[in-house]
C-alpha cells in the first residue's frame, strides 16, 4: 500500500512514521511530504531512507491513503486535492473535524461511522480522544448527562518550539518563545486563541467534538485547558454526572475490559497514571476513580495518554488499519 505522510518532518509526523513502522502497517512506498523547503531531504522508515517529496509529487504517485499533520491552512488546501486524486485522507488538524459529512473517529469509540466513500476523514483533538475513550464504555452503561474536565496538558502538543522553550528556561538559555509567558515551573491557563464567550478554542473543541464522537448532542460539557511543563502525555481530572447509578467495582470492571484503557487504581500502594508512565504508549490510563460526594450519581477519575501517540499518530494509524483491515481503501 502507497502511504503518504504529509508534514513527515514535525513532531506528530515524525510519531506517524515510527507508529506505522512499529505496528507493521502494510506500506509497500512511503511518501514523505514536507514543505518546499524540506523537499529533497531524506526520513528514515524501517531502516532506509526516503527523499521527501512536494504534495504535487505524491499526488502523482498515487497512494491509497494520506496522514496528515501539516497545520489546519494547509489541509483545507491540500486534503481535498489529495481526495480527488481517489486518495483517503486521514487528517490530524483541526480543519475539517466539525463539517457536517466528514467523520470524525477514534476507532474504539465510533469506527462504524466510517463508510468507503469518505475521502477525508478527521482525527481529534488530542485531549478529546483519551476522553472519549474513557467515556464511551461507561456511557453504554450509565448514560452520561453532564462532564465537566480540566486538562493538564504537556507541552509536546504545541511543538517543537515550545519544547525547545521549556528547556532552554531550565537551562536559563534565551530563545525563541512559543508562548506568552514562561512555561517551566508555571501553568497557562490558555491552549489556542480566546473565543467571544471566554472559552478558548481548545475548550470548545472538546465541548464539540466530545458530542460529535459520542453521537449524543445531550451530552454537556464544560472544559478548562491548562498548559505545564511536563512531556510525555496530557492529564485530565474529569467529573462525570451518570444519568443512573454505578456501582464502583462495576466501573472498573468496564474499563478494565474495554478497548485501549488501562485502569491504574490502587491509591493504597500509590499507584495512578501519570504522564511521565504513559510516555511512547499507545493506551488510556484511567485511575483515581472515586465517587463524588458532593451530588448523586457521579463518578470523578483522571486521565492519562501519549498526545502525541494515541492523541495523534496512533489513532490516525488505527484508523488507517480499520479501514485496510475492512477492505475500505
Amino acid at each position: 500500500m502507497k502511504v503518504a505522510v504529509v508534514g513527515a518532518t514535525g513532531l506528530v509526523g515524525s510519531k506517524m512514521l515510527q507508529v506505522l513502522a512499529e505496528r507493521n502497517f502494510p506500506v509497500t512506498e512511503l511518501i514523505p511530504v514536507a514543505s518546499e523547503k524540506s523537499v529533497g531531504k531524506k526520513v528514515a522508515f524501517k531502516g532506509h531512507e526516503y527523499e521527501i517529496v512536494s504534495w504535487q509529487a505524491a499526488i502523482d504517485k498515487k497512494p491509497q491513503v494520506a496522514i496528515f499533520s501539516a497545520g489546519g491552512s494547509t489541509s483545507k488546501e491540500l486534503a481535498p486535492k489529495f481526495a480527488e486524486a481517489g486518495c483517503t485522507v486521514i487528517d490530524n488538524s483541526s480543519a475539517w473535524r466539525m463539517e457536517p459529512n466528514v467523520p470524525l473517529v477514534v476507532p474504539e469509540v465510533n469506527a462504524h461511522v466510517l463508510k468507503t466513500t469518505d475521502k477525508i476523514i478527521a482525527n481529534p483533538n488530542c485531549s478529546t480522544i483519551q476522553m472519549v475513550v474513557v467515556l464511551k464504555p461507561l456511557h453504554e452503561k450509565y448514560k452520561i448527562k453532564r462532564v465537566v474536565v480540566s486538562t493538564y496538558q504537556s507541552v509536546t502538543g504545541t511543538g517543537k518550539k515550545a519544547v525547545d522553550q521549556m528547556m532552554n528556561e531550565r537551562k536559563g538559555v534565551k530563545g525563541e518563545m512559543a508562548y506568552a509567558y514562561q512555561i517551566d515551573m508555571n501553568a497557562i491557563p490558555h491552549i489556542d486563541v480566546f473565543l467571544d464567550n471566554g472559552y478558548t478554542k481548545e475548550e470548545m473543541k472538546m465541548v464539540n467534538e466530545t458530542k460529535k464522537i459520542m453521537g449524543d448532542g445531550s451530552i454537556r460539557v464544560t472544559a478548562t485547558t491548562v498548559r505545564i511543563p511536563t512531556i510525555g502525555g496530557h492529564s485530565e481530572s474529569v467529573n462525570i454526572e451518570f444519568e443512573n447509578d454505578f456501582d464502583l467495582a462495576e466501573v472498573r470492571h468496564i474499563l478494565s475490559n474495554s478497548p485501549g484503557v488501562v485502569v491504574v487504581d490502587d491509591v493504597k500502594n500509590l499507584q495512578y497514571p501519570m504522564p511521565i508512565h504513559a510516555h511512547d504508549k499507545d493506551e488510556t490510563f484511567v485511575g483515581r476513580l472515586r465517587r463524588d460526594e458532593s451530588q448523586p450519581n457521579t463518578l470523578n477519575c483522571w486521565i492519562v495518554s501519549d498526545n502525541l501517540r494515541k492523541g495523534a499518530a496512533t489513532n490516525a494509524v488505527q484508523i488507517a488499519e480499520y479501514l485496510a483491515e475492512n477492505k475500505m481503501l
